[in-house]
């Protein structure tokens, strides 16, 4: 059976770190191949199944494959203090990757996660939650033991893209917990966006369905390399080791980036392709919170996601962020505008937000503006266009100044996010100065 080779495990030698492997899908039998597949001498593969969570159980299965290339597989059930998806993450996900680093035998863990969890919220779990009481180690996040060198979404090449674009909760197909406010396509989405490489599964309906699909996917994320899990060509170590391989230098491995980076990553095809294309909005005059929630909606029919940062008039110090996954859409805060902060906070900073500030910077309103890009797949850019920029301010209302707009009415307001819920939104992990994750709202 084939081992880690020198160069898998340079990374670990170089920084004490055992390599972490996440994996990410609705279908565990897809997961599930994909995580063994890349399960040589020295693996540990991790299965979750949170069906009971709600009881609060959770079901465990850790794999291990020893030097011999014998399998030794145990499940267990474990209690949790409070019945949520977060806990899981905290009371048992988290110390069992800071558990696995110190065993001799695991050179790299693989994580296939629950259906009911996501990638990006895990991987900032893995960076900032403190793990404490693990016997014979120091109280920190899970980062300090395991770093990742992939994430790899499991693609269903026949239901994705109606489950990326439908409005459905997850509630309401048994994927999670009764209070679950998540949809379906905010996790589809999710599985393809924060990925570094995917594996397509199952079949389209025909070939003009699988190519609007892989249109969609080069979209959302064009520099993902892709391979299909087809059943006469299984998976195997050697096809994942070449998977891995093929992933890019630019690749997230679970970087978490905030409201004020690109809006694109990497170079995706601008034209259109399948009837699916990249639609981007940008202004620099803000919006009027009346007009601006009403026309939102245009990003919620034909739209597979769309994401962007919005300078509200009501609200001039800080952006508010915007994404939406098919029939979901969600307004947060996107951290303070580099004109409203103190020069301590500019500081602390990313340079590359300040160069790119500079760039476009008003005498005025310094850096505020509003930049949107959507996806679109059965949407008319045109009227998507027409109808975010009817909702900006007017001439006459921009001479109005900023007491003027003071005057209008704002439904954009504040709602309280439960602690628990937090850790499940990667929005709440985000280092952005001024950023208030308690600020939040759902349409």
């Amino acid at each position: 059976m084939k081992t880690i080779t020198d160069k898998e495990l340079s990374v670990r030698r170089s920084t004490s770190k055992t390599p972490l492997v996440i994996v990410t899908g609705f279908d565990r039998s897809a997961s599930a191949r994909t995580a063994h597949a890349l399960a040589v001498p020295g693996t540990a593969v991790v299965q979750h199944d949170l069906s009971l969570i709600g009881e609060g159980t959770i079901v465990r299965t850790v794999s291990t494959i020893g030097a011999d290339g014998e399998l030794d597989s145990r499940t267990t059930q474990n209690m949790l203090d409070h019945g949520c998806l977060s806990c899981a993450m905290r009371e048992d996900v988290l110390p069992l990757l800071r558990m696995l680093h110190r065993r001799s035998n695991v050179d790299r863990i693989v994580l296939a996660l629950d259906p009911a969890l996501e990638s990006e919220p895990m991987s900032a779990a893995i960076a900032t939650v403190v793990v404490s009481g693990v016997p014979g180690q120091v109280d920190g996040p899970a980062g300090r033991d395991v770093e990742i060198e992939a994430v790899i979404g499991c693609v269903d090449e026949g239901t994705w893209l109606d489950d990326a674009t439908g409005d459905v909760a997850l509630a309401e197909v048994g994927r999670g917990t009764a209070d679950d406010e998540r949809t379906v396509a905010q996790l589809a989405v999710g599985h393809v966006e924060f990925a570094d490489a995917l594996v397509v599964h199952g079949r389209a309906e025909d070939g003009w369905a699988g190519a609007r699909l892989f249109a969609v996917l080069k979209r959302l994320n064009p520099e993902v390399p892709i391979i299909m899990d087809l059943a006469q060509r299984p998976l195997t170590p050697h096809i994942m080791g070449g998977l891995i391989a093929a992933i890019g230098p630019g690749a997230r491995r679970g970087r978490i980036t905030g409201p004020h980076d690109p809006l694109l990553r990497g170079q995706p095809p601008l034209a259109t392709d399948c009837g699916v294309t990249v639609v981007e909005f940008e202004s620099d005059r803000p919006f009027h919170p009346e007009r601006l929630h009403e026309a939102i909606d245009v990003l919620l029919d034909g739209v597979v996601a769309a994401r962007g940062r919005l300078w509200l008039a009501t609200q001039p110090d800080e952006a508010l962020w915007l994404e939406s996954a098919g029939g979901g859409l969600r307004i947060a805060t996107g951290g303070a505008w580099l004109a409203a902060m103190s020069d301590d906070q500019v500081a602390l900073v990313d340079p590359e937000r300040l160069a790119m500030a500079s760039l476009r910077w008003h005498p005025l309103y310094g850096d505020r503006n509003s930049s949107i890009v959507a996806i679109s797949h059965h949407a008319d850019p045109a009227v998507i266009r027409r109808e975010l920029g009817a909702a900006l301010l007017t001439d006459d209302e921009l001479a109005d100044g900023q007491s003027g707009w003071d005057r209008f009415s704002d439904p954009f307001g504040r709602a309280h996010a439960d602690p628990c819920i937090d850790l499940l939104d990667e929005r709440a992990l985000l280092d952005t100065p001024g950023s208030d994750p308690g600020r939040e709202g759902n349409r």
